[in-house]
């Protein structure tokens, strides 16, 4: 895939990394990437995978930008209040990279309304903030057998992993699903949402970087990515430590044809 004189000097970092390249940087160019959420999380994901070059990406979303997003959510602007955060994000991204096409996706997606989405893109990103979504997108992904970046926030710790449970591991299992992690959601109510006990802004926009990189490291194919690993962020604590988990047999998902 060939490049104009602007991205061979836009993309100039990552062609010279070894690990990448000019064969890297094309398959980002060629990639579509969904976008789950244009959030917290989704607002630093968005801008740096817009950034590294990534030539689709798509933005689910339902909401409209309010006074209080701010704080966190940077992709967003004070002008853009009342805003469909779709349309505020694809302009961002119009500002930062004219090279990335942005598809907009007006609907928040569940387990009725996922694969059909999910089946236009190459990789998905979810950074949503609520478990129907969490579970029906991490469900459609496995059905549809697409690469799986995912992360969570909560006041002070974030968590991340990447699901790539359409592929076996180097021991012949198969990766482990989303719900080999957490089987079921939470029972309502236990979990109480950001408005009501509320997030460090700046923890979002390290969470949503580590996405970012994830997703590149899910085109490019450089390092070794989170696949059975769940790495925990304490920002109280400024820790970092990874769990490890494996396929488990009785997941909600076992059974199911992998063909």
């Amino acid at each position: 895939m060939a490049f104009d004189t602007d991205e061979i000097e836009r993309y100039a970092r990552h062609l010279v990394l070894a690990e990448i390249g000019g064969p890297g940087q094309a398959k980002l160019k060629a990639a579509r990437v969904l976008v789950v959420g244009a959030g917290g999380l989704g607002a630093p994901l968005i801008q740096y995978l817009a950034a590294a070059g990534i030539g689709t990406i798509g933005i689910a979303d339902d909401d409209t930008v309010s006074l209080s997003n701010l704080q966190r959510q940077v992709i967003h602007g004070t002008p853009d209040l009342g805003r469909p955060k779709i349309e505020s994000a694809a302009d961002a991204v119009r500002r930062l990279n004219p090279h990335v096409t942005v598809e907009g996706h007006a609907q928040r997606l569940d387990a009725e309304n996922a694969a059909a989405l999910i089946a236009l893109y190459d990789v998905v990103a979810d950074g949503s903030d609520n478990f129907a979504t969490r579970y029906g997108v991490s469900d459609a992904c496995f059905h549809a057998r697409r690469p799986l970046v995912t992360s969570a926030l909560g006041r002070f710790d974030g968590t991340l992993t990447t699901i790539r449970a359409h592929e076996t591991g180097s021991d012949g299992r198969p990766n482990p699903t989303y719900r080999c992690l957490f089987p079921s959601p939470p029972p309502p109510g236990t979990v109480p949402p950001c408005a009501e006990a509320g997030v460090l802004g700046a923890l979002a926009g390290v969470m949503g970087s580590l996405m970012a990189m994830e997703v590149i490291r899910a085109v490019t194919g450089f390092g070794e990515p989170l696949v059975g690993r769940l790495l925990m962020v304490d920002a109280r604590s400024m820790r970092f430590e990874t769990l490890h988990y494996d396929w488990d047999s009785d997941n909600p998902l076992s059974g199911i044809a992998r063909a």
